[in-house]
């Protein structure tokens, strides 16, 4: 076998191992970053699979070789958004650091709306950077002095609070005057969870 057969043996063995969106020339960034688009411009209703591969200018079957479907699509665009919290949170001790995590995922839902309601309706998000900011905020919480039992809970509030902030301010008027009004909220909410225990405040006492 000559060096042309031999190239044109490993193309086609190249070519049959790879997926349909692989030969489509699709990536996981492109979907993406379609999808996100897709869904700034037209919301919830306008996000499909079809949708999707159409814009991408690709059969339906290309794009399932690397989204399962359209909940799996949505989990991708709640991590991607969550990326930007993650990359953006860096701050140290356990208010600053949780204080900066909660605004900062205020800020991102805030600046894609349409998120907020997808985020509800799969009751939170699943990707690597979602469970990367959970296990962050468990840390947090346990240094500030929580226990097994309460940290979960209290993480769960602060999600809450921030999901439910953004939605209730998605049509503000004043998108500074709601954002300063959430900070108030969250420093309150952090009071309370951060608050010595009795049994605590006993221990440290003299």
């Amino acid at each position: 076998m000559d060096s042309v057969q031999l190239k044109w043996t490993a193309y086609n063995y190249w070519m049959a191992t790879r997926t349909r969106g692989q030969r489509a020339g699709l990536d996981d960034g492109q979907i993406v970053e379609v999808a996100r688009n897709m869904l700034t411009e037209g919301g919830p209703g306008a996000l499909s699979m079809r949708a999707v591969a159409r814009e991408l200018g690709v059969a339906p079957n290309a794009l399932y070789s690397h989204v399962r479907n359209r909940d799996d699509l949505i989990d991708r665009l709640l991590d991607d958004a969550l990326g930007e919290v993650a990359a953006a949170s860096v701050a140290r001790g356990p208010r600053r650091g949780l204080t900066q995590i909660m605004t900062n995922s205020y800020d991102a839902l805030s600046r894609r709306h349409a998120l907020v309601p997808l985020y509800l309706g799969r009751q939170g998000a699943r990707g690597p950077n979602a469970v990367a900011l959970g296990t962050k905020m468990d840390v947090l919480l346990t240094a500030a002095g929580l226990d097994e039992t309460a940290v979960p809970r209290a993480r769960h509030a602060l999600i809450v609070a921030a999901i439910g902030w953004a939605a209730y301010d998605a049509h503000a008027t004043d998108p500074a005057a709601a954002r300063s009004a959430f900070l108030d909220a969250l420093g309150w909410l952090l009071d309370g969870i951060l608050k010595p225990s009795p049994r605590t405040r006993s221990r440290e006492s003299p």
